[in-house]
């Protein structure tokens, strides 16, 4: 049986300055995400799904925190796990920025992102597959996807819904009651409003030690070839047990999109996009081998880019 997730996704994976511009657009939310979908779409081969491989950009090590802990490819201080990283002389080439839109406002960012979710979603489901993928991460992106996502689905009804998997690129090993827990804060904030089967939502075992989680739920998600979850003992950023996915997963998706808002991202996306670093950070090793790389930025996350990005106003 194949995967929805692995060795080809039919995914999405979401993740939670002074700049060189193109000119400034006043799209709508559905022009923006249409415009996003056909971004590159001639030099890549078809393929279903969308991966919505965007977390949060962790804020700055000169603040005291491990950079790479809030990212969904690992979070903790020894990387990499065994399978995670292609070879050195990858890692250490110079990544590209991929797609790069700011917003004036999250809550513009978060409007275009759910109708780039739904837009896809529509597109995998008409495919020859029939069905979408989903991988989230937690933070912030819960509450942007709970306040414009059911609204940017609805016009599909509970049909398309149907055709829905859900999994989670990084999850803290804690009970599902507990504050911290990824799934958790979807299942009250977003899945209380969707009509999708729990039998669609692809969740750990918390009950489960870290190690034998990350097995579990390696084979739920139909491990094959590579290691593509990895267990997390030490994450400096509590809770310090999680289960996370790895970069062969993230960059065999169809899309990843990078979400980062307020002025604490600043300094750490410069380094992802602009750096040249021997020693690069995960983040900066994702880059989908046929997929769509996009990167959601507002304005105060944005402030210290010189690369070329795309400012969109939805308003």
């Amino acid at each position: 049986m194949s995967s929805p997730f692995w060795p080809r996704p039919d995914t999405m994976r979401l993740g939670a300055g002074s700049a060189s511009t193109k000119p400034g657009q006043n799209l709508c939310p559905r022009q923006l995400a249409k415009k996003i979908n056909e971004h590159g779409a001639s030099n890549r081969p078809a393929r279903q799904g969308f991966t919505c491989g965007a977390a949060h950009v962790p804020e700055a090590a000169s603040q005291g925190t491990n950079p790479w802990a809030s990212w969904p490819i690992s979070a903790q201080a020894h990387w990499p796990p065994p399978g995670a990283l292609p070879p050195p002389a990858v890692a250490m080439a110079a990544p590209a920025p991929g797609f790069i839109s700011v917003f004036s406002s999250p809550q513009e960012l978060s409007a275009s992102l759910a109708q780039l979710v739904a837009q896809r979603a529509a597109c995998c489901v008409a495919g020859a597959r029939a069905r979408f993928a989903l991988g989230l991460s937690g933070g912030s992106l819960v509450s942007m996807l709970a306040r414009e996502l059911p609204a940017a689905i609805a016009p599909t009804g509970p049909a398309g819904l149907a055709h829905w998997t859900l999994g989670f690129c990084d999850e803290r090993l804690v009970p599902f009651e507990h504050a911290e827990s990824t799934y958790g804060l979807y299942r009250t904030h977003l899945l209380s409003k969707l009509p999708i089967p729990d039998s669609q939502v692809i969740t750990i075992n918390p009950q489960l030690p870290v190690e034998e989680a990350a097995e579990d739920y390696a084979k739920k998600l139909r491990q094959e070839r590579e290691k593509i979850v990895a267990p997390i003992s030490d994450s400096p950023k509590p809770p310090p047990q999680r289960v996370t996915l790895t970069l062969p997963v993230l960059n065999a998706a169809r899309t990843v999109i990078f979400v980062a808002t307020g002025e604490g991202k600043a300094a750490v996306l410069k380094r992802i996009l602009e750096d040249k670093e021997d020693s690069p950070l995960p983040a900066a090793l994702v880059q989908p081998h046929t997929g769509k790389l996009c990167w959601f930025l507002d304005e105060a996350a944005a402030r210290l880019l010189t690369v070329p990005f795309e400012k969109h106003s939805t308003l």
